[in-house]
């Protein structure tokens, strides 16, 4: 996906720098690429995403601290009993974590 997402990235980067329209044409683009960001359907579905990627990715901290143990270097091992003791009983991060988060 990530790897899809970047090839479509640079196919319009490259179409907006190569493209014989103009200026006219580019503004088009940006004014249309900027609009799209803009819609708040679009910003609550990306907000959405990044509230479901960091809940799994503080549920995938525990079950590799809990499978990996002792093996972890110290480091490692620091960050993961913090976010352990940010998380509540069901294994969701607790609500103050606004990390990522926007103000929409």
């Amino acid at each position: 996906m990530r790897y899809k997402l970047t090839f479509a990235v640079g196919l319009a980067l490259g179409y907006v720098i190569g493209t014989r329209a103009g200026r006219e044409r580019y503004e088009r683009m940006k004014k249309a690429a900027k609009g799209f960001a803009e819609n708040p359907a679009v910003r609550n579905a990306a907000e959405s995403a990044a509230q479901t990627g960091r809940q799994y990715a503080g549920k995938a901290a525990h079950v590799v601290g809990d499978k990996v143990g002792d093996h972890l270097p110290a480091a490692v091992a620091e960050r993961v009993s913090a976010l352990r003791g940010r998380a509540h009983a069901n294994g969701q991060v607790a609500e103050d974590d606004d990390w990522g988060t926007s103000n929409t």
